[in-house]
């Protein structure tokens, strides 16, 4: 009799907990039940219990042979991490591809209607670096769909991790700098909800590229701010105004950009107040990147992401990340580098028993 209400103690106790947790993350959302019937999921994973992966075989699309884009990737990030164990198949959910309708939140009619129909000009191509194929386009909304699926899934669950998405500078209208539809901004400007549950989203930005798209799509928009720590000297040229905007010298260092992070986000979270935060956990600030003129290590990466998602998940509040830029011709490295979100997520995802 006493091992039996013993164990019932010790189960009503957990169960007890994890709803003290459920009721962290989840008591700025009142239509939470609503939520889990608009899951944009081709399937849920088979446990749940652990961190929620978000990826979907056509992440990937066929490129002109020696295309500077490392299409070869967005796969190998997930072989990495089933490959050293940091996750299993059961815990990856696979997105919906996105519709036109959830696509037109952020994107003009006309431009998608271009896209999606194949309509689009030598010149625009040459802007955006990629020839047209309906591949490319598939690609591109799958890779929204996963976005939008993490930002929702982290809403239940604290955590949620894409292994794609971060494309930053494609614009309401036209496509920029590999970014052929905005994903952060697609997700942000879905998950914000109707006038009766609004929510307040903070994109973090720390892809060495500044996003310019985003930063314009959100101008004048008061619920969602974007906040960009990137390389002054870097594309794009022209850059826009975002909410905040670091600016960093080429050649940074780990422990001179990290000390960046951490004056800067506390007290974003602290005076905004946001219900989401949606993180771009680029790697091209990374020292051997191709693209990206800064001087960060794996491990100064590993301590970024690690600061960012303690930082905010100690605060109750939700986090969806996405792998953001990099480039270099060794793809197996190159996952490898973008595998070092998730496995920071990982470590977070248990510290805090989410």
């Amino acid at each position: 009799f006493y091992l039996s209400c013993r164990t019932f103690a010790c189960r009503a106790f957990v169960k007890y907990t994890a709803l003290l947790r459920e009721e962290t993350f989840l008591k700025r959302n009142p239509l939470r039940k609503t939520q889990r019937r608009l899951f944009n999921a081709k399937h849920t994973c088979l446990e749940s219990d652990a961190l929620p992966i978000v990826h979907h075989v056509k992440y990937i699309s066929d490129l002109p042979e020696n295309h500077r884009f490392p299409m070869g990737k967005f796969p190998k990030v997930l072989e990495c991490l089933l490959r050293d164990q940091v996750i299993t198949d059961k815990q990856v959910w696979a997105p919906k591809i996105a519709s036109k309708e959830l696509l037109g939140c952020v994107h003009t009619e006309e431009y998608l209607a271009n896209f999606i129909g194949g309509k689009i000009s030598e010149k625009d191509q040459r802007r955006t670096g990629f020839p047209w194929s309906a591949g490319l386009v598939q690609r591109c909304r799958y890779e929204t769909g996963g976005t939008v699926l993490a930002g929702e899934i982290s809403l239940q669950k604290g955590l949620a991790c894409s292994t794609a998405g971060g494309t930053h500078h494609a614009f309401p209208g036209y496509s920029s700098g590999f970014c052929l539809l905005n994903d952060l901004a697609v997700a942000a400007r879905h998950l914000m909800g109707d006038s009766t549950s609004r929510k307040k989203i903070l994109i973090v930005d720390l892809d060495v590229h500044q996003g310019d798209g985003t930063a314009l799509i959100f101008k004048e928009e008061p619920d969602v701010f974007t906040f960009s720590m990137h390389c002054g000297k870097n594309f794009p040229l022209q850059k826009q105004k975002s909410d905040l905007d670091i600016s960093v010298e080429d050649g940074t260092e780990d422990k001179e950009y990290l000390s960046k992070v951490q004056e800067h986000l506390p007290w974003l979270l602290d005076t905004f107040h946001p219900d989401l935060v949606l993180y771009d956990a680029g790697v091209d600030p990374h020292r051997e990147d191709e693209l990206g003129r800064l001087r960060l290590t794996d491990q100064g990466l590993y301590q970024r992401d690690l600061y960012v998602l303690q930082t905010v998940i100690k605060k109750g509040i939700p986090v969806a990340t996405v792998i953001g830029g990099g480039y270099s011709r060794d793809i197996d490295r190159l996952a490898q580098r973008h595998s070092i979100i998730h496995r920071a997520a990982s470590k977070v995802w248990r510290e805090y028993g989410l």
